[in-house]
């Protein structure tokens, strides 16, 4: 059995360009799929937000729309019903690499408010990353890599292969006009290797230990490649 760290975003609003505050969270979809799967592989999962608050999911990521309708829409609400661990999160300050096995990030608009500059956050990636332990991050998660910087200033992911959401996408959810910035346009700036598919498609893309996934789609099989590594 793997112990398995998820860290999510503690933030409830991402701050606009003209700072309004957009509720968010973190994506419904991208924290139960991977935690279904692990869970059914027998694997124990530890959930880790920025001072240990309770994570907030976004109320939009459970309408039936972005689930591909009712019944599944359901079906995702349920598994986190059932995800337990979400109410009792360990401090990410607390969070050390040396007691998982991997470390998952799940996505969500709500990193960009947070992760995306939370040092703490930025040295455990960098950690990770070098342990060669599997690190999975989707969607809006790999925003968390902007704050992963190395002591010569360089972002410690540059160079990887690496999905995320990516500029199409966020046009097309009617969010680009309005975002302070774009994650795809910060990761390629930081040197990150950006791999964009197919919007709204699955696209993961697996570079060494690090896993990443482009969007909610992304995410089962971002976990079954989490599982491979784990075998």
């Amino acid at each position: 059995m793997a112990k398995i760290l998820f860290v999510l975003t503690g933030a409830t609003h991402w701050t606009l360009a003209d700072g309004t505050q957009h509720p968010t969270g973190f994506w419904a979809e991208e924290a139960a799929a991977p935690y279904e799967a692990f869970k059914a592989a027998g694997h124990e999962i530890v959930v880790a937000t920025p001072g240990g608050v309770v994570p907030t999911v976004d109320k939009g990521s459970l309408a039936p729309e972005v689930n591909g309708g009712q019944e599944n829409a359901d079906k995702v609400a349920a598994t986190l019903d059932s995800f337990t661990e979400l109410h009792a999160p360990i401090r990410l300050e607390d969070a050390r690499p040396e007691d998982f096995d991997a470390v998952f990030y799940p996505g969500g608009h709500g990193p960009m408010e947070d992760l995306a500059v939370d040092a703490t956050s930025g040295r455990l990636l960098v950690d990770t990353l070098a342990s060669g332990k599997p690190l999975a991050v989707v969607c809006h998660g790999p925003a968390a890599l902007l704050a992963a910087t190395l002591e010569d200033g360089s972002n410690a992911f540059a160079g990887y292969r690496v999905a995320a959401f990516t500029n199409a996408e966020e046009t097309q959810a009617g969010l680009a006009e309005k975002a302070k910035w774009l994650l795809e346009t910060r990761l390629s700036e930081a040197g990150v290797d950006v791999r964009a598919g197919e919007p709204w498609a699955p696209n993961v893309v697996v570079d060494r230990n690090l896993v990443t996934g482009q969007n909610p789609a992304s995410s089962a099989p971002l976990a079954a490649e989490v599982l491979k590594k784990l075998a």
